[in-house]
């Protein structure tokens, strides 16, 4: 009986850190850790991993997990005292014992709430009162849905200003066989250029080199083409105007302690953001975003891969 099947569950992790694993019917699942509210593990329903996860990933705070969905709050890049991408992803966060009612479809039975606040010494790096609210749920058709929602809180009638992104690591079978499409003819900021602005001139991104750029007003849909794999993911963002791709490529690779030397050929980065234009929230107001990913099979026409079946379907 589908009713008895355990959809949600709590247990310990690597090193003893509290972690939830979603499970839909169909075999679907997703694993996500307390520690940094961060999706770790999500696969199909052939238990086939879609995330990709660093072989030498550090469980350990105050080090954030290397792979999976980091949450980059309150800012994405490293500006000011902030630690680079802000400290949302090595905190530890609380399942929510009252969350709001979240908009989603009442057939997912396979997700969970958390909410992050800060404690009294982030209050001394970032002196702001908030709530940070994540769902994490898994559609019955296996796609991996993350929504959250940050409430200024201060009690001192101050606003405060915050950038986010949804840092997704997808495993890929070979970087130089992967293309992203929809993101062609966007103005992007090229972070190994000191963040000059360029227009993309491909017809689809590609990769044979390290790439570190922030586009500007994406598109609501993004497809990553796993040329290899013959399967495309898509991901589907709101609330969140940019997005960013990236991929560390072989010296920096060699560089990172928590990243294997070659594993950089089996990551990319594509993550639903907001930097540009940094969000400003006053006392009580929220803010939503969310980002929404699909794995589909890949079709072929004339010998290439033929994404836009995957793009503007549905």
């Amino acid at each position: 009986m589908s009713s008895e099947k355990v959809h949600v569950e709590h247990c310990k992790g690597v090193n003893g850190l509290d972690k939830v694993i979603l499970r839909e019917i169909r075999g679907c699942s997703a694993e996500v850790y307390l520690y940094g509210g961060q999706v770790t593990s999500w696969k199909n329903e052939l238990r086939e991993e879609l995330l990709f996860l660093s072989s030498k990933a550090i469980f350990k705070p105050p080090k954030a997990i290397r792979g999976g969905v980091p949450i980059c709050f309150p800012q994405f890049r490293n500006i000011g005292s902030l630690e680079q991408h802000g400290f949302a992803r090595n905190r530890v966060w609380s399942v929510d014992p009252d969350p709001p009612p979240f908009p989603s479809n009442t057939s997912h039975r396979a997700f969970v709430d958390l909410i992050l606040r800060p404690s009294e010494e982030d209050v001394k790096i970032w002196p702001h009162r908030y709530e940070c609210r994540l769902r994490v749920a898994l559609g019955p058709g296996g796609d991996l849905m993350l929504t959250s929602r940050i409430r200024n809180t201060n009690t001192d009638g101050k606003s405060f200003t915050f950038t986010f992104a949804y840092h997704t690591y997808f495993f890929v079978t070979d970087i130089s066989e992967v293309r992203v499409e929809g993101l062609e003819t966007l103005d992007y900021l090229d972070n190994l250029k000191n963040r000059e602005r360029f227009t993309e001139q491909g017809d689809a991104i590609t990769f044979e080199s390290e790439v570190d750029k922030v586009y500007l007003g994406a598109p609501t849909k993004i497809a990553i083409l796993d040329h290899e794999r013959k399967r495309t993911f898509v991901l589907r963002k709101d609330g969140l105007p940019d997005a960013v791709v990236w991929n560390p490529w072989d010296k920096k690779a060699k560089a990172m302690a928590d990243l294997g030397d070659d594993e950089y050929k089996h990551m990319l980065c594509v993550e639903a953001a907001c930097v540009e234009n940094p969000i400003t929230l006053k006392p009580g107001e929220e803010w939503r975003g969310r980002q929404e990913l699909s794995a589909v099979p890949s079709s072929y026409c004339s010998g290439q891969l033929d994404p836009r079946r995957a793009l503007f379907s549905g």
